[in-house]
């Protein structure tokens, strides 16, 4: 089913991500890709759709805001589908098209080794390919499934998943989800929540030399981050137990991301803000944590500290858990043991969208793709164009199984 001509398509793909790479697209400004996105699928699906954001979205309770005075007007998610002829059970897909800031060698991509190099080769680029060649399979070898395949390419994941919030707030059912990010071809079935955190303090300023009462903001904050790093240490001892998290040492670190404080060397400052990212595994909500947050501060604290700061939460995203026997991880897994990838079922120790999905909107959700986390957001994101062909033919094996069956090959 899959050799036939597919060296075109491949070839296709991987022009085709190249161009994407190209094309600019933090958090924001994603438009120009997004159109692209839309041309280069409009051939392969029967519907595709530019769905427009609006700054109402700003109003969600789960609206996440690391990035602040984001306007929406003039900007679009993609949502396609490849009809099914009915009776089937349907699939939806998500990935992303915003990218972190890149290195100025990345929106100039390469090809080394079979390998593509640059800015969102793997996080999510490559992801957007990759369901790039699933289509184009599907359209070549005229094949058509009972079930629906539906696909969201959202914007703003990467500063808390804005896009997939508005896309589940437009209704979609479908019997799951797979969430496209590189996973090294592993199926994720738990993943972690985690939270960011903005920690503002207020101090009394001063010269260097002068004496009297003075307090320095950036000690409170300073002070902060030991109260923080020790319920970090609380929590992970009260979250062991969990499968398929219990095989890491630390699957919910905490980061402490930016310190700024004062503006003059000799100054006793009188702001500082300390940010970060706190995750946490599925016994813990986000609610909880964020209380949590503030009830450790208020018993810990100074008197200076806890008359002098100010707590928010930019970003707040729950755990999810889909049971390993559950029969999308379960035709996952075989259709990836066709092609003897990785038959690992373990857990994502990094957050991402697929819980809006899951515990939103009650599909069951797994994460799965080409690609190494742990080269993507570097100066050497990459992608093997071996894996990606081979994430898009698992897929391929999966639709077949998961939507029915074949009911109709066209001569």
């Amino acid at each position: 089913m899959f050799d036939q001509n597919k060296n075109q398509c491949l070839t296709n793909t991987i022009d085709f991500l190249k161009e994407l790479i190209r094309i600019p697209s933090l958090s924001g400004k994603e438009e120009k890709a997004i159109q692209y996105i839309y041309n280069a699928f409009l051939p392969l699906i029967d519907e595709i759709e530019l769905i427009p954001l609006s700054d109402e979205i700003k109003n969600d309770a789960d609206y996440s805001t690391p990035i602040s005075d984001l306007q929406y007007s003039g900007r679009h998610n993609v949502r396609t589908v490849v009809k099914g002829s009915g009776n089937g059970q349907t699939v939806l897909f998500n990935t992303h098209a915003d990218i972190v800031p890149a290195q100025p060698s990345q929106f100039d991509p390469f090809l080394k080794d079979e390998t593509i190099y640059g800015r969102g080769a793997c996080d999510a680029k490559g992801q957007i390919a990759t369901l790039y060649l699933l289509l184009s399979l599907l359209k070549q070898e005229k094949i058509r499934l009972k079930g629906d395949v539906i696909i969201h390419i959202v914007v703003e994941e990467e500063n808390g998943g804005n896009g997939t919030l508005a896309a589940i707030r437009n209704g979609e059912k479908a019997d799951a989800a797979i969430v496209m990010e590189p996973t090294s071809l592993k199926i994720l079935s738990s993943i972690r929540g985690a939270v960011w955190f903005r920690v503002k303090t207020i101090g009394k300023p001063g010269h260097s030399g002068s004496g009297g009462k003075r307090i320095s903001a950036m000690d409170l904050a300073i002070e902060v981050k030991q109260i923080l790093a020790g319920y970090h240490q609380k929590l992970l001892a009260a979250s062991k137990g969990i499968p398929l998290f219990d095989d890491y040492e630390n699957p919910m670190p905490i980061t402490f991301g930016k310190l700024h404080a004062g503006d003059w060397p000799a100054t006793i400052p009188k702001h500082a803000t300390l940010e970060g990212v706190l995750g946490f595994l599925p016994n813990k909500n986000r609610f909880q944590i964020m209380e949590e947050f503030k009830s450790e501060i208020e018993t810990h604290g100074s008197e200076e500290l806890k008359a002098n700061y100010d707590l928010e939460f930019m970003y707040r995203h729950d755990a999810h858990v889909l049971p390993v026997n559950h029969s999308l991880v379960t035709t996952l897994h075989r259709a990836g043991e066709k092609l003897n990838l990785p038959t690992e079922i373990t857990a994502m120790v990094a957050s991402c969208d697929s819980w809006f999905y899951n515990n939103q909107l009650n599909i069951p959700t797994v994460v799965f793709g080409p690609g190494d986390l742990a080269v993507a957001h570097s100066d050497h994101e990459h992608i093997k164009i071996s894996d990606l062909e081979l994430a898009a033919k698992a897929l391929l094996n999966f639709l077949v199984e998961w939507c029915d069956n074949i009911v109709k090959r066209e001569k």
